[in-house]
């Protein structure tokens, strides 16, 4: 009996970990699609990783494209973007995303996504600081 109890929380654990890698997998796919369309400046694709609280402050794909551009410079363009640490609570994760910027500085990103009503992940927020700047 205690076998079979045993089998069964052991299920529950795989399940949930195999749960929270897909979710980072998507959050992770989020984050890559949207920085692949500020590369190709496709203001539009990268507007619709957008959470709907974003496209509320920035209510258009250029007006959220020209945020990016002077405010987000390293995301908008790096040598390198790789994703580091994440965290899961409920329905929000962060992802931590260490970038090198345009001209070989170190910045460390953290992005926070919201799963929608549909499953799928929007970008709420990202942080941004050189690497090593106090918090």
């Amino acid at each position: 009996m205690r076998f079979a109890a045993l089998l069964v929380a052991l299920g529950i654990i795989f399940s949930s970990v195999s749960a929270f890698a897909d979710d980072v997998t998507a959050a992770q796919g989020v984050i890559r699609a949207q920085e692949q369309a500020f590369a190709r400046d496709d203001a539009t694709a990268a507007y619709s990783y957008a959470a709907p609280a974003i496209k509320e402050i920035f209510s258009a794909p250029d007006i959220f494209m020209s945020m990016v551009q002077n405010g987000y410079a390293p995301v908008y363009r790096h040598k390198s973007f790789e994703f580091g640490e994440s965290k899961n609570e409920g329905n929000w994760i962060a992802q931590r995303v260490h970038i090198v910027d345009a001209n070989g500085e170190a910045w460390e990103a953290l992005y926070t996504l919201e799963q929608q009503a549909d499953g799928s992940y929007k970008i709420t927020g990202c942080s941004l600081l050189k690497a090593g700047q106090a918090v």
